[in-house]
């Protein structure tokens, strides 16, 4: 089942998964893919209901007319597909992680733990701004993936200090001994200064699920 939601002017498409009693679970996809058409087997332990939410530009959701994508405004989509669904424990995977991130540390008594996984668009585009890059798309047949949402978002600048002040957000206001578990093996800049602060957990995946499905 898909419920459309509103973010100004865009519609996105959050899918219902699996039913289920209990918090859910809100996964949240990697650059240029879109929601799983079924739960992942890695994620089958999750006890309750299971989510996922299509970004701007990606899957069932609205193709702006322009791009002008950013890593904020992916995290309204999230903010979205949590004010429709309650308290959620987030799976983030590659671009999915760094927006999982974001959402935790801005909506902490929301966000029951946030797991960041390995996947398309994790690294971004690094600490520190590069060359500007103007993209010429052909605007006749727009079709998700948007080619402005892959040049732009894999070029977001995502300084360590900038990723840190998001955990120290989750870790003072969300009431959790550990709001962020990093599972993924890929660890660019803003990920190593992530796992070094306080409150946050290298874990297996297997073990962040159990983690937070025990934190009810």
């Amino acid at each position: 089942m898909t419920k459309r939601l509103r973010h100004s002017k865009i519609e996105l498409a959050l899918h219902r998964l699996r039913g289920g009693e209990g918090r859910p679970l809100l996964l949240l996809h990697g650059l240029g893919e879109r929601s799983p058409a079924h739960v992942p087997p890695r994620l089958a332990p999750w006890p309750g209901p299971v989510y996922a939410l299509d970004f701007t530009g990606h899957g069932d959701s609205t193709v702006p007319t322009g791009g002008g994508y950013t890593a904020e405004c992916l995290m309204g989509d999230a903010d979205a597909a949590i004010g429709e669904l309650g308290e959620v424990t987030l799976h983030g995977r590659g671009l999915g992680a760094w927006i999982a991130l974001l959402a935790a540390g801005a909506r902490p008594s929301a966000v029951r733990g946030a797991i960041l996984a390995d996947g398309p668009g994790l690294a971004g585009g690094g600490a520190r701004p590069t060359s500007p890059v103007i993209p010429f798309v052909d605007p006749s047949a727009p079709a998700p993936p948007d080619p402005f949402s892959l040049v732009e978002l894999s070029r977001d600048v995502r300084p360590p200090e900038y990723a840190t002040a998001f955990v120290r957000l989750a870790n003072e206001l969300s009431g959790l001994a550990r709001p962020l578990t990093v599972c993924a093996v890929e660890r660019p800049e803003w990920l190593r200064a992530v796992v070094e602060e306080p409150g946050v957990e290298a874990a297996p995946l297997a073990a962040a699920l159990a983690t937070y499905a025990e934190r009810g």
